[in-house]
Formats: C-alpha cells, structure tokens, sequence
C-alpha cells in the first residue's frame, strides 16, 4: 500500500509518481506501455490496444483544484488518440483519474478551457479549470468507464 501523504512530495515527485500510476493503470487493462525518454512533444507515454492502437497519453497530476494547461501546439485537438491522464491528490486518498480524449476541448465549457492569449506573452493553451463547481463536468471523465468504453471498441476491431 502506497504512503497517501501527498503533501510531503515536492510537485516534481507527485508529477513522477502520477506518470508510474497511470502507465499502470493502463497495464492493468492489458495495454502495451511505451515510455518516450524524452517529453518535449507534451506526450508522457504511449499505450497499445490488444488491437494495435496506439494512445498518446500526457500525465497531469493535481493537489487541490487548480488549473492545468497544455500548449496548444503540443495539444492536437483533431487526434482521436490523444488523452490527458489526470490524477488528483488528496491525502489519505489514492488519486482519482480520469481520462479526457483532446477531442473533449473541441467543445470548451465552463471546465474545458480553450485560451489564445491575444496579444499576450503567453502561447495559447487548452486548459482545465478545476474547480468544486466543475467536478460535475469532470465525472464521464472517469478512468475506468473511458477505457472501458476504448476496450469494447477494441474488440469490436479485433473480431
């Protein structure tokens, strides 16, 4: 059993611990994982279906709400095989993940937020606004129903 003490691990241990746990979870589904050494395409790891298909997964690890971002030149939209793996900590707790197709920000709400920054030095971004009245929004994100949905659309291809 895993010490739940998130707080006492700096943001970059919590973010390390976040990408082992979801290339886990993956595994644990039957997925091939495929760590990149280096990340600066804003993908943490790739998983592979029993029917070939690749995901490109980015890993977001969270305390409390807050908001996260990926820049949107590293954050294809169009690509039905990108995923964001989020986790979010709270102590005593194992994480809560949930799995966010990037196709989800084609439609931005009051959580999937789509900011182009105008004339601004910041480079445009999607992001996800965290927050209590936002979790709504956040549930049919969760982990296991997503790739349960991805695995009965994978037998569908391997039949």
């Amino acid at each position: 059993m895993p010490n739940k003490n998130w707080s006492k691990l700096n943001s970059l241990q919590l973010g390390r611990y976040a990408e082992y746990y979801a290339k886990m979870e993956f595994a644990s589904y039957g997925f091939e994982v495929y760590t990149s050494e280096v990340d600066n395409h804003g993908i943490d790891f790739i998983a592979k279906s029993k029917s070939g298909r690749f995901l490109e997964i980015q890993v977001k690890s969270v305390r409390r709400s807050n908001y996260v971002f990926m820049q949107k030149e590293k954050w294809n939209i169009d690509n039905s095989d990108i995923y964001l793996s989020l986790l979010l900590f709270e102590d005593g707790k194992l994480p809560e993940t949930y799995l966010v197709p990037a196709s989800a920000w084609k439609v931005p709400n009051d959580l999937l937020c789509d900011k182009d920054y105008e004339g601004l030095k910041s480079k445009p971004e999607y992001g996800l606004n965290l927050s209590k009245k936002n979790m709504h929004i956040l549930k049919p994100f969760n982990f296991e129903e997503v790739l349960e949905s991805l695995l009965e659309d994978d037998k569908r291809l391997v039949k």
